[in-house]
């Protein structure tokens, strides 16, 4: 009994005179494994792979539309006609004229082929002395007019053909044929339409290749000099922000942009659109990847503390008994939110990311007497 009341006396005088030091409230959060991405984030603008203007190369009223808009048309589909009816007697008449001439070729060559026989006939009367030399070089120079007009006659076939062929590819250019396998993007020319090619071709519609999408993405001056063509790159849209497109960096324009006094660079990439999902002008929240760490351990760049001389950081671990004691880590991938924890912390070690008595906030839990 009076050892029972001495220990009892004892805790009473440890309790009053020398009460245990409680353990401090901190902000924390775990170390704890996650997929890390460090990316380039910027804004682009879906555009069609290809799209090419479809113009006529003849003057004339547009006589027949064939396709709407929105329609998907192959290569070499017929797109529009162009009234044929000016070509078509072009062609008749350079077919025509070429006929006239190829006739007066052949009565042409006829005359030279007597003139021949006639020049021979005077040469062997002339060795018999029953012609006379005047009427030789007569016949000689008959045949040598003759074979002038023919080459002149075979200059103007030339010619003539040239003319033909001409009218007859005018002729093929009232039919307006698709240059490529695409989407009818745009009707800019309506059926009953003249059109005049006189300097350049008027422009009847446009076609666009949308199995494939060209995102161009605007990256500020500040970013510009991290990213290369090969990154891999992703996308969302505002209408999927959920869904992401992945590409790789095909090309960064060499010539800036200039949008309110700030300068941005487009990058280019493509990615598949076999659904037809993605279209023209969409908005695209675009991410270029720079370094990407799967399963790491983690912690908030917040919880870092002073960077050594040898590259390593203090961080702050609470310890069984609530109290945090030093520690330096050894860091790898840090996207400025959370950074890889390469060495020196375990998975479930809560590190300090704010001190609750001051008013710091920063993890998501807080741990303390």
């Amino acid at each position: 009994m009076v050892l029972f009341l001495l220990a009892l006396f004892g805790w009473g005088v440890k309790v009053i005179f020398f009460p245990s030091k409680a353990a401090p409230q901190y902000t924390t959060a775990k170390a704890e494994r996650a997929d890390l991405e460090n990316a380039v984030l910027a804004t682009g603008t879906l555009q069609a792979f290809r799209k090419v203007d479809v113009g006529a190369q003849v003057s004339g009223q547009l006589q027949k539309l064939e396709v709407e808009l929105g329609d998907r048309v192959k290569k070499g589909q017929l797109l529009a006609t162009i009234d044929p009816n000016l070509a078509q007697n072009e062609a008749l008449n350079a077919g025509a004229s070429l006929e006239g001439l190829l006739a007066q070729r052949q009565s042409t060559l006829l005359q030279l082929e007597q003139a021949k026989t006639e020049l021979s006939r005077q040469q062997t009367m002339l060795s018999r002395e029953a012609t006379s030399r005047q009427a030789l070089e007569d016949a000689g120079l008959k045949q040598r007019m003759l074979q002038s007009d023919l080459a002149l006659r075979d200059a103007d076939i030339k010619k003539a053909r040239l003319t033909l062929d001409s009218a007859k590819t005018r002729l093929g250019y009232t039919r307006i044929l698709a240059p490529i396998d695409g989407e009818v993007a745009a009707i800019t020319t309506l059926e009953g339409q003249t059109v005049i090619a006189a300097q350049q071709a008027p422009n009847l519609l446009t076609l666009a290749d949308l199995d494939t999408i060209t995102v161009k993405a605007q990256i500020s001056e500040a970013d510009v000099m991290k990213v290369h063509a090969g990154q891999a790159v992703y996308f969302t849209t505002l209408g999927e922000p959920d869904k992401r497109y992945h590409g790789k960096l095909r090309a960064i324009q060499p010539t800036p942009e200039k949008l309110n006094n700030a300068i941005f660079y487009n990058a280019l990439f493509e990615v598949p659109n076999p659904g037809r999902a993605l279209r023209q002008d969409m908005t695209a929240q675009v991410a270029i990847v720079l370094d990407f760490a799967k399963s790491a351990l983690s912690i908030p760049t917040i919880a870092l503390g002073a960077k050594a001389k040898d590259g390593r950081y203090t961080v702050r671990v609470v310890g069984m008994d609530g109290f945090a004691v030093d520690k330096q880590i050894k860091t790898g991938l840090n996207n400025n939110v959370q950074v890889q924890v390469l060495e020196g912390l375990k998975e479930g070690d809560l590190v300090v990311t704010g001190d609750a008595a001051l008013g710091k906030s920063g993890g998501s839990a807080s741990v303390g007497a």
